[in-house]
């Protein structure tokens, strides 16, 4: 390293410690539901890559792909530019003609949850796949083994469900299920890196699972999401779709990784087509940057601190408000360690009070709130003329769409903060109910 980027990095640094906010004023400093926990490591690590001016992906990226699949013990990552990205490439690589007759294709049913956010669902509708919406259990805000396994009929190829707010769903029984009528299953793992099932944790158990890296998941590169598989035939295809559809393996910026570059001959194209421009699939180019697989590198090794930190607050929020009227508490899937993304609270019939009217108290009191996603889905005008099918009703996603909402556990809350909160609710309850 230079003097001078050594200089221009402490510099970072000590820049970062000086622009560090200290002090919790109740009422006037927001209590954020999550957000980026970042140090002067991640700063500095931004600036080093942003030095070097590699702007697309590059050795970062491929050394963060490296260690995040060793951190799951599973073969291989592809890093891409956001989560929706990574849900998107792991349901188009299930369509690929390379698996010949087990491809997913237009009309086949994909199994998933009512109640959660958009980009597990639209990657299913915009690859001609039919959603099968099965309801939620209040308190886990999961579906039961029992709900997906009697969605499952004839034209059903695919079991694609995300773990709600860090919470696992029953994912090695889900997992069995799958291999037992011979379905794809996804795992959106984007809320849940560092939580566990059985002492496994989450992310493993799919044939592909994903991750999102935006600011307020569990470590972040700013934008940016991951595709993970222990199959080195999903991997390929994988790598195919996002990097345009190509044929060819070779990293950007470098040529004939194969040795035959000019001796291919695939489809109708002449004999030796340049193999860098055969396209094998229709794809995308949905690559990160190196600035992104810098960041992400600088937050992988604070992973299991933040996962702590997480835990720690969602207990402290469980304890405080155990004996709060009105309201239903979280609780773990049994068999789970959750490392949670959110705390979440839906109010009860008989409370004396709405959701609103605790939301907007919250509110008020600078408390940040957000409500489970886009509750049921269903009701949405965006999937008006979407095809798809609901296992008998979705109840308790319409009671989630009504009456629950989840408050901040990520690891810049403080320990004044979350006395503030429980103090704020415990207060509101108790006068109104």
């Amino acid at each position: 390293m230079t003097d001078t980027k050594a200089l221009v990095l402490e510099l970072a640094r000590k820049y970062h410690k000086e622009q560090e906010t200290r002090g919790f004023e109740p009422g006037v400093t927001p209590i954020l539901s999550s957000g980026a926990v970042l140090d002067e490591e991640d700063r500095g690590a931004l600036v080093e890559a942003a030095l070097e001016m590699r702007i697309a992906a590059g050795v970062r990226t491929r050394k963060f792909e490296s260690e995040f699949a060793r951190y799951f013990r599973l073969r291989k990552a592809h890093m891409v530019n956001s989560g929706s990205s990574a849900n998107l490439l792991a349901v188009s690589a299930l369509t690929s003609p390379k698996l010949k007759d087990l491809r997913l294709r237009p009309g086949d049913e994909a199994i998933t949850v009512g109640a959660g956010f958009p980009t597990t669902i639209n990657p299913l509708v915009q690859n001609g796949l039919t959603p099968v919406f099965v309801d939620v259990e209040l308190g886990t805000y999961n579906a039961s083994l029992a709900q997906i396994e009697a969605a499952i009929s004839p034209r059903t190829r695919l079991i694609m469900i995300a773990h709600a707010l860090g919470n696992p769903f029953p994912v090695a029984e889900v997992a069995e299920l799958a291999r037992r009528h011979d379905l794809f299953f996804i795992e959106d793992n984007c809320d849940a890196v560092g939580s566990t099932y059985q002492g496994r944790l989450t992310g493993t158990f799919g044939d592909l699972s994903t991750v999102s890296f935006y600011p307020a998941h569990h470590i972040t590169a700013g934008e940016g999401g991951c595709v993970l598989t222990s199959s080195l035939e999903l991997a390929r295809i994988v790598e195919s779709m996002r990097d345009w559809g190509r044929d060819c393996w070779c990293e950007p910026g470098t040529d004939n990784t194969c040795l035959k570059r000019f001796d291919y001959q695939l489809g109708t194209l002449p004999a030796g087509y340049d193999h860098k421009y055969i396209f094998s699939h229709v794809g995308y180019n949905l690559k990160a940057t190196d600035l992104q697989g810098a960041l992400a590198l600088s937050q992988l090794r604070k992973v299991d601190d933040f996962g702590a930190a997480r835990r720690h607050n969602w207990q402290r929020l469980r304890d405080g408000l155990a004996d709060v009227p009105g309201l239903l508490l979280p609780r773990a899937t049994p068999g789970s360690d959750p490392s949670w993304f959110g705390f979440a609270l839906t109010v009860l019939p008989d409370a004396g009070f709405t959701r609103r009217d605790l939301v907007d108290f919250l509110e008020g009191r600078r408390i940040g709130t957000r409500r489970l996603f886009g509750g049921n889905i269903t009701r949405h005008p965006a999937y008006e003329d979407v095809r798809y099918r609901i296992v008998d009703e979705l109840v308790n996603c319409d009671t989630v769409t009504e009456d629950t909402f989840w408050i901040g556990v990520y690891p810049g809350l403080t320990k004044d903060m979350l006395d503030y909160v429980v103090e704020s609710i415990t207060e509101f309850c108790t006068r109104k109910g």
